[in-house]
């Protein structure tokens, strides 16, 4: 049953009646959740990364705010309890490797038992399904994109979702056993805060609606749908904030103008970085 602790995050997917558990509902909740709580790291990015714990997720999220895969997956995981549903986090690994495979701890992935049948839903891929996939051997296609799942053969019991081609990474695999939050501790830990994690290194924000894709990587915003990929620059620090609020509905009012002069002079550093390499001869 559902609590006034979850009424703003509810608020933020724009559901006022989430009804009973059924795969209709967690189809529209996921739906809901992707389009209105962005993928991004504009605290990592800040040197002040938010904690994992749930409660603090889903208060972020209905103060207009978003995360990477432990807050998104951790925070949708503790609604759907709430809400009644039966959900199992398992430890995940993506991998950019289209051969890669095992569950290495860097992604929290979720199961979901409901009208007797168990879902693969995901919330923190950031370029993932836009709905749940059932836990079944299949291809799957979503609006422009297709996916497949299929028993993984480095995890007995396990699973590896193949994302659409045109992604930003190919592979996940999940383990079968079921984890608490707790088992991401450290792995929080290293992605918000070595110096070598991506998640450092580049800015990323993402969002997904039925027909695509948003993506802002350092300053270049691109879509992708069944148009095609558009890609955009943003030259300016004003051009690049709105994009955050208007596009990604990522709310801004804790950012004081120390802050926001930070985050542009790093996205920048990392995208002119990015534009040498482009340019540089190639051996």
């Amino acid at each position: 049953m559902i609590t006034k602790d979850f009424d703003g995050y509810l608020a933020r997917l724009g559901i006022t009646d989430p009804g009973a558990p059924s795969a209709e509902a967690l189809s529209a909740l996921q739906r809901a959740h992707l389009e209105r709580v962005p993928y991004e790291n504009v605290d990592i990015q800040l040197g002040r990364p938010p904690g994992i714990e749930p409660e603090l997720s889903v208060r972020r999220f209905a103060a207009g705010h978003g995360g990477y895969c432990f807050h998104l997956n951790g925070g949708f995981a503790a609604l759907l309890e709430a809400l009644g549903y039966d959900v199992t986090r398992h430890v995940g690994g993506v991998h950019h490797d289209p051969e890669g495979r095992g569950a290495n701890g860097n992604h929290l992935a979720l199961t979901v038992r409901v009208d007797g049948e168990a879902w693969f839903v995901d919330t923190g891929l950031g370029d993932g399904p836009y709905e749940p996939l059932p836990l079944r051997q299949g291809t799957y296609r979503q609006g422009p994109f297709t996916y497949r799942m299929e028993a993984s053969v480095t995890e007995p019991g396990g699973w590896t979702f193949h994302n659409d081609p045109g992604s930003s990474f190919p592979v996940m695999e999940f383990a079968a056993r079921p984890v608490t939050m707790a088992d991401f501790a450290a792995e929080h830990v290293r992605l918000s805060t070595a110096p070598d994690s991506p998640f450092l290194s580049t800015f990323a924000a993402l969002r997904r609606d039925a027909k695509g894709l948003d993506l802002l990587r350092g300053r270049v915003l691109t879509r992708i749908d069944a148009a095609g990929r558009t890609e955009r620059p943003l030259d300016t620090a004003g051009e690049w904030f709105a994009v955050l609020t208007d596009v990604f509905d990522r709310n801004l009012d804790a950012l004081d103008t120390a802050d926001r002069t930070a985050l542009w002079d790093r996205v920048t550093r990392a995208h002119d970085a990015w534009l040498a390499a482009q340019a540089a001869p190639q051996a």
